[in-house]
C-alpha cells in the first residue's frame, strides 16, 4: 500500500491501516509537517472518530471551544455574538460543539499516534509517475537529493491536497466554482494587548474584513483578512502592516502566512482501478464552517477500514467500490454547505456573522443509500436510527458490572454486533464472533441504549455507522457473507 501525502487524511488513513496490521508506505513531498493553523475547526463527528483511533483525549487536552465573536470599531468592542451552535453533550452524542486546534498540532498528534502504531512519514519524497494494471500500481518516487526509485503497491491512495499530483497523473477531472473572487490572507501572528477571550472582527474596514482568533496550544492568533482591491503581501512586514492599518494593533512575530481564494471543487471520480483519492485531493472547500479537514478525515477512515478488511480478512474487492458510492455524494453535500456558510445571505465575501448550525457538526451525515446498508426491520418510528445512520453512543456496563461506553467497543478492524431488547438478546448468533465481529454483551443500566436504538440486532461498521439493522439472526450471517466475505 502506498499513501501519497501526509496531511490529516493521509495520517488518519495510515493510522487505520496500522491498527489493522496492513503494511504501507506514507510519503510526502514536503521536508517537514505542515506548520500553519489553517484547518483549525474539528467537528463533533470527527472527535468521535478520533476516539476510535485512541487519541481524542489528547485533542481535548490541547484544544478548546470556539470563543464568542466580537466586532470592533474605532478602537472599541461594539458587539458580541456566538457564531456556533452549541449543545450539551448527551448519552448518544458525547461532543456538543466544535473543538479549535491549529492544524499543525492536529497533524503532530496524528503523527505521534502513527509512531505508536509502528508507522512513520517519509518526508522529502515525491511521486513523479504511476502506472497501474490488474494486479497493482507501479509508482515512481524521487527524494529531495534527486535519488529516484520504483515502488510496486497493491493500491495507491492520493491524499496529497488540492493540487494533487496523483489526481493529475490519473487525468481525473476536477471541476467546481470560485466561491469568492476576493483574495484572502491567513496568517499565524503574535499580538500584544488583545484579549484571548473572543474571536475579534473588524468587518467594516474599507480595504476588507479582518478576523483575529486566539489559537489553542500556542500563544499566537490566526489572522484572516479579505482584500477588496490588490493582492495580499504574505511577508512578515506585509502582515504586520495590514494589522496596524486595519486594527490599530501592533503585531510581533509572524509564524506562517498564506494567500488563497475560496474555491469549491470536486473530483469526478474518487476511485480509478487500484488508485483512490481522499481528502483535498478529492474535494476542496471554502474554510468557512470548518468542513474540509473533517470531511477529509472521514474519507480516510471510510477507505482505511475497507482496505484493511480486504487485505486482512479477505473481504471482496467490491467492498472498495462502496468508498466512492458513499463518500462522493457526502462530499458534494458538504461542499454546498461550506459555500452557503461562506456567502451567508449575500453573494460576496466571507461572512463571520453566519451562524454555524448542527448540520456543520456532521453528526447527521448518513449512508442510507449505500450498498453496505441493510435495513431489515419494519414498522419503525420516524426518529428511529436506520441502517446507514451514524451509530449512537450510550453509557452501559459490562457483564461484570464495569462501566463502559458503547463507543469504547468500536474499532477499525472489526464490526460490533449489538443486541437491544430481550428478544434480540436471545437471537444473538454467538458463532459469528471472532476477529471480524465482536459481540457487545452489555447491560443497559439507565435505558440509554434502548432509547437510542430501539429493539433489534445492529451490526455496526468499523467507522461507527450501522451496516445492518435486523430482527432475525439469519440476516447477520447473510450480511457478513455478502458484504464482508465471512
Amino acid at each position: 500500500m502506498l499513501i501519497v501525502g501526509a496531511g490529516p487524511s493521509g495520517l488518519v488513513l495510515a493510522c487505520v491501516l496500522a491498527e489493522q496490521g496492513v503494511p504501507f508506505r506514507l510519503v510526502d513531498a514536503g521536508e517537514q509537517g505542515f506548520v500553519g493553523s489553517r484547518g483549525k475547526g474539528i467537528q463533533p463527528r470527527t472527535l468521535e472518530l478520533l476516539g476510535t483511533l485512541g487519541v481524542v483525549d489528547r485533542f481535548l487536552a490541547d484544544g478548546g471551544p470556539a470563543p464568542m465573536m466580537s466586532s470592533w470599531r474605532d478602537g472599541e468592542m461594539v458587539a458580541e455574538w456566538d457564531m456556533f451552535t452549541r449543545v450539551e453533550p448527551t448519552p448518544d452524542a458525547p461532543y456538543g460543539q466544535p473543538l479549535l486546534l491549529p492544524q499543525w498540532r492536529t497533524q503532530e498528534l496524528l503523527r505521534e499516534r502513527l509512531g505508536e502504531l509502528g508507522g512513520r512519514v517519509e518526508f522529502g519524497t515525491r511521486l513523479t509517475g504511476l502506472a497501474q494494471d490488474a494486479d497493482g500500481v507501479t509508482a515512481h518516487l524521487e527524494t529531495a537529493d534527486g535519488a529516484s526509485s520504483t515502488v510496486r503497491a497493491s493500491w495507491l491512495v492520493g491524499t496529497d491536497g488540492g493540487r494533487s499530483t496523483v489526481r493529475t497523473l490519473l487525468g481525473t477531472p476536477f471541476t467546481g466554482e470560485t466561491v469568492d473572487p476576493t483574495p484572502m490572507l491567513v496568517a499565524d501572528v503574535h499580538l500584544e494587548g488583545l484579549p484571548r477571550t473572543h474571536w475579534h472582527t473588524w468587518p467594516d474596514h474599507p480595504a476588507g474584513m479582518v478576523g483575529i482568533c486566539p489559537l489553542h496550544a500556542t500563544d499566537a492568533f490566526q489572522l484572516i483578512a479579505a482584500f477588496r482591491d490588490g493582492e495580499p503581501d504574505p511577508s512578515p512586514d506585509g502582515v504586520r502592516a495590514l494589522i496596524a492599518e486595519r486594527t490599530g494593533l501592533t503585531a510581533g512575530a509572524v509564524d506562517w502566512a498564506s494567500v488563497f481564494r475560496a474555491r469549491a471543487a470536486m473530483a469526478e471520480r474518487f476511485h480509478d482501478g487500484r488508485v483512490f483519492l481522499a481528502g483535498d485531493a478529492a474535494h476542496v472547500h471554502s474554510p468557512a464552517g470548518a468542513q474540509g479537514l473533517n470531511t477529509s478525515v472521514q474519507d480516510a477512515f471510510n477507505l482505511g477500514w475497507k482496505l484493511g478488511h480486504v487485505v486482512r480478512h479477505g473481504a471482496p474487492d467490491a467492498l472498495l467500490g462502496s468508498y466512492e458510492a458513499e463518500r462522493l455524494p457526502v462530499a458534494a453535500g458538504v461542499l454546498g454547505l461550506s459555500t452557503r456558510i461562506h456567502r451567508g445571505p449575500g453573494k460576496e465575501g466571507l461572512k463571520l456573522t453566519t451562524r454555524r448550525g448542527r448540520d456543520a457538526h456532521q453528526l447527521d451525515l448518513h449512508y442510507r443509500e449505500s450498498p453496505l446498508s441493510r435495513e431489515a426491520r419494519t414498522g419503525l418510528a420516524d426518529d428511529a436510527p436506520r441502517a446507514g445512520d451514524r451509530a449512537p453512543d450510550a453509557p452501559c456496563a459490562t457483564e461484570s458490572g464495569e462501566p463502559v461506553r458503547l463507543f469504547d467497543l468500536f474499532g477499525s478492524g472489526h464490526y460490533t454486533l449489538l443486541a437491544v431488547g430481550r428478544a434480540a438478546e436471545d437471537e444473538v448468533p454467538a458463532d459469528v464472533a471472532g476477529p471480524l465481529v465482536r459481540i457487545a454483551r452489555l447491560t443497559d443500566v439507565d435505558g440509554h441504549l434502548a432509547r437510542a436504538y430501539g429493539p433489534g440486532l445492529f451490526l455496526i461498521r468499523p467507522d461507527g455507522y450501522i451496516g445492518l439493522a435486523a430482527e432475525d439472526a439469519a440476516e447477520v450471517r447473510k450480511y457478513l457473507a455478502e458484504v464482508a466475505g465471512a
